[in-house]
């Protein structure tokens, strides 16, 4: 279903600041730094998780309630 892809977030961008992210150059950033952007990142994958987690338990509520019945 369409509302199952990826949206667009903008001109070329697929999928948002995720995308942006993925081409950011890392060189300037100190250890520390690196290390603090993985907490985060961990963090926002484990949100994104869980909300990804409710969407599809919702979707599978909706699916049976909805799933035409068999008169037989």
């Amino acid at each position: 279903m369409e509302d199952d892809l990826p949206r667009r977030r903008g001109p070329g961008d697929e999928l948002g600041a995720a995308s942006r992210l993925s081409g950011e150059v890392l060189d300037s950033y100190s250890q520390a730094e690196l290390l603090e952007r993985i907490r985060l990142l961990e963090a926002e994958i484990a949100r994104v998780r869980a909300h990804h987690a409710r969407a599809a338990d919702h979707r599978a509520l909706a699916d049976t309630l909805f799933r035409s019945r068999d008169p037989g």
